[in-house]
C-alpha cells in the first residue's frame, strides 16, 4: 500500500452522475468538500459534518453513503452518484422528484439532496417498497422545516406509481 504524503496532492478519477471526472484532493480532504469545491456539484449539502443529519448522502459504487465520512482519496474509480444525476434529462424530473414537487415535500431544501439520494437508492432496489421501509429510511435523516408528513406522502406515491410501471411494463 503506497504511502499519501498529508500535504501533496493527488489525482482523483471517478464517474460522478455518469460521466467521467478528475480532480485533485489532498488526502484528508472530505469527498462532501472535493465533490463541492473541487467538481462544483453543489447539490450535496454539508450539514453536521459528523454522519447524523444525512444532508450529504450520495452513492458510492451503488450504495448510500454519508459523503463527509469519506475521503476523496478513497473513491478514485468509484462511481459517485449524486442529487445532480437524478433527473432523467434536463428537461424531466424523476419520478421522485415529481412526487416531491407535487406533495411540496420541501421547504427550506437544505436536507432534500441527501433525502432524495436515500430514498432513490430504497426505490431503485425495492421499487414496491412499503411506508415501514420509507420511514425507516427517512430515519436516517434530519430535516428542520418540516415534519416529514409531505416527504412521506411523496415517496408513498412515488413507489407506487413505480410499482404501477413495473406492472404495466
Amino acid at each position: 500500500m503506497r504511502r499519501l504524503n498529508a500535504d501533496q496532492r493527488h489525482k482523483i478519477g471517478m464517474t460522478l452522475n455518469g460521466r467521467p471526472v478528475e480532480g485533485y484532493a489532498v488526502p484528508r480532504l472530505l469527498l462532501s468538500d472535493f465533490l463541492r469545491h473541487e467538481l462544483a456539484a453543489t447539490g450535496t449539502h454539508v450539514g453536521c459534518e459528523h454522519g447524523v443529519c444525512g444532508a450529504c448522502t450520495v452513492r458510492i459504487d451503488g450504495m448510500m453513503a454519508r459523503s463527509c465520512l469519506t475521503l476523496a482519496v478513497q473513491v478514485d474509480g468509484a462511481v459517485i452518484d449524486t442529487v445532480e444525476g437524478l433527473a432523467p434529462d434536463a428537461e424531466r424530473l424523476s419520478v421522485l422528484q415529481s412526487a416531491f414537487r407535487k406533495h411540496h415535500a420541501l421547504q427550506c431544501g437544505f436536507c432534500t439532496a441527501g433525502i432524495l439520494m436515500s430514498l432513490d437508492t430504497l426505490l431503485r432496489d425495492t421499487p414496491d417498497a412499503d411506508e415501514h421501509q420509507i420511514r425507516d429510511v427517512l430515519s436516517g435523516h434530519l430535516c428542520r422545516c418540516t415534519g416529514y408528513h409531505t416527504i412521506l406522502n411523496a415517496a408513498i406515491e412515488a413507489a407506487a406509481t413505480l410499482k404501477k410501471d413495473i406492472q404495466d411494463a
